[in-house]
């Protein structure tokens, strides 16, 4: 190995969200005497990256949504050629469908996909046999999975090889979040609320597979117990303005706040009593890391890889997906009992200490990366010197 080598992360979605924060932690934890860093990613993304991004990772702009989209394919083959690239990382399965065929074209010898999700809006006959992702596969050399649940989707559902992957969870800076930072007393009066009022924080993207509609339906439940509560939504989306209707049907204007997406999410979670989260399916979601890193109670779904971090009883408490009942009884129970809280609260950092530090997601990645590209190397010499000694012979 001459290092470095030149690495290309590839994303196609143009929002910043758990994937983009992922990628984000890699750029600025990988050895940099190790690689040569680019990310090719749309315009949109760039800018709302603009700052977070170290300066000596290249920033390319790239609009590819499908291999069959001949210009953009073009584009990618000239870019990867130009930086030679000897690694190419597509996050997301719709990624890896736009790009890796066209890595692999160019000859690059390190092919890894990192899908982060259970994809469960695959439907119809074609899309939920996974016959697609079958046929990319034969383009990917190897497989992250970000849960252990992932790594079952992958090989269960998706029929994927389990030689071909390895588990690597994602990873928080636990020194980003102080679990003994105060609550911001000027941030609760700033968004009008009291400062003995409970709050419940839930940082995702306003999309439908988090599960916010679920979450307003039940705090009519928690309100009949805990007339004071408050929620704030921070992360934007396709579904803010339904779900300010939503809002605005039960009555709730007086009790959410929609702030918008939020980088750092520190001072928030500061400010939260309850961190929820009420998806319906997650790969391994950052911000039950970041929440329990900060020492903060969870409520969560139960889904794929969030129960690996929130353990029923024992980290954090859980809910079935799309159950407001339940979903109110987790919540309730957390601000009855403010020592079961701080107890969960305190058994999650340890936890993300111990198991989900951004360090290990690093390291880990980074030892992957070397180690396929060094089976691709070798693989490639061997095939080169069979067709030597064929000619020879011949």
């Amino acid at each position: 190995m001459n290092p470095p080598l030149s690495l290309v992360e590839f994303s196609i979605a143009p929002v910043r969200g758990g994937v983009e924060e992922h990628v984000l932690t890699l750029l600025r934890g990988l050895d940099k005497s190790l690689f040569r860093l680019a990310y090719v990613c749309p315009a949109e993304l760039i800018e709302k990256l603009s700052g977070d991004v170290p300066p000596e990772v290249e920033m390319v702009p790239l609009r590819l949504e499908s291999p069959l989209d001949v210009a953009g394919s073009w584009r990618l083959a000239t870019i990867l050629r130009r930086l030679k690239a000897d690694i190419f990382h597509a996050h997301m399965f719709q990624a890896s469908f736009a790009g890796t065929p066209t890595a692999w074209a160019c000859g690059v010898p390190a092919v890894i996909e990192t899908p982060h999700v259970r994809e469960q809006w695959r439907t119809g006959w074609i899309k939920s046999h996974y016959y697609i992702d079958r046929l990319i596969g034969r383009f990917v050399d190897h497989y992250i999975a970000v849960s252990e649940a992932n790594a079952r989707y992958l090989v269960e559902v998706k029929r994927l090889p389990a030689s071909k992957i390895s588990v690597i969870p994602n990873g928080c800076d636990v020194s980003s979040f102080d679990p003994h930072r105060p609550a911001p007393r000027e941030l609760k009066q700033r968004l009008g609320f009291d400062g003995a009022d409970p709050v419940l924080v839930v940082g995702a993207r306003l999309e439908p597979q988090k599960g916010h509609r679920v979450l307003i339906k039940a705090l009519p439940l928690v309100l009949e117990h805990f007339p004071n509560v408050k929620l704030v939504c921070a992360g934007d989306g396709s579904l803010r303005g339904e779900l300010e209707a939503m809002m605005r049907e039960h009555g709730l204007e007086h009790v959410i706040r929609f702030v918008g997406y939020q980088s750092a999410m520190a001072e928030w979670l500061a400010l939260a009593d309850i961190v929820v989260l009420p998806s319906f399916f997650e790969g391994m979601p950052l911000i039950a890391l970041e929440a329990l890193a900060a020492a903060r109670p969870v409520v969560a779904t139960a889904t794929d890889g969030t129960v690996e971090v929130v353990i029923d009883g024992e980290t954090g408490l859980t809910a079935k997906p799309g159950d407001p009942r339940e979903l109110a009884t987790a919540i309730l129970r957390l601000l009855r009992d403010p020592a079961l809280a701080r107890r969960l609260a305190a058994a999650g950092r340890a936890r993300v200490l111990a198991r989900f530090s951004m360090a290990q997601q690093v390291q880990s990645t980074q030892a992957l990366y070397i180690r396929t590209w060094q089976e691709s190397a070798q693989g490639m010499a061997a095939r080169q010197r069979r067709i030597c000694t064929s000619a020879g012979m011949n």
